[in-house]
């Protein structure tokens, strides 16, 4: 089975809910997913441009002189992104350059580890923090949550806000038993 470019299904999920340009679609990501998927110009671009080749979104002409781009996702985008979101999600395994350097830490001094670990559970307090300025953010804006939209943004924000917790409660719970290490 070969592989699919899910930024492709990032794009036509973004013009799928309203036209933009690909700095709109950039700022998207980084605002509203980024907290789970990140893309970047470098890939946005180049897809935009395939997406149009294939005729799954088209040029939305504006009524200024602006030079940007804005593009709007077409019926056959529209069918094809439907397909996609209906298609079983495959596994991808986690990469953690911190869990494969944790499993190989037998060598380390204890106050190096529990250092390691320190700055682990603050990039996680950090994450943590952000997470609940997105959640004030979106709670601010009037009735934005009670929206079938709203539902669907603040899910997975409430999935990264539970997994930071988790993350930092992992963390306090191996700086106790760093204690214990012999």
């Amino acid at each position: 089975m070969s592989v699919k470019n899910k930024t492709r299904y990032a794009i036509l999920g973004v013009l799928n809910n309203s036209p933009c340009t690909g700095y709109d679609i950039k700022k998207y990501c980084d605002r509203i997913i980024a907290h789970f998927w990140n893309e970047n110009y470098g890939h946005i671009y180049p897809v935009l441009k395939v997406l149009q080749d294939e005729g799954l979104i088209e040029r939305v002409e504006e009524e200024t002189n602006d030079r940007k781009k804005k593009y709007a996702i077409t019926g056959k985008g529209r069918e094809e992104f439907l397909s996609w979101l209906k298609e079983p999600v495959h596994y991808q395994p986690a990469r953690s350059e911190f869990l494969l350097k944790l499993s190989f830490f037998k060598d380390l001094q204890k106050d190096e580890i529990r250092s390691m670990i320190l700055e682990y559970k603050e990039d996680h307090v950090k994450k943590l923090d952000g997470y609940g300025k997105m959640e004030e953010y979106m709670k601010q804006k009037e009735g934005a949550l009670e929206t079938q939209q709203g539902f669907f943004i603040h899910a997975p924000l409430r999935y990264g806000i539970i997994s930071a917790e988790s993350v930092i409660a992992w963390c306090d719970e191996m700086l106790n038993e760093i204690d214990l290490l012999k």
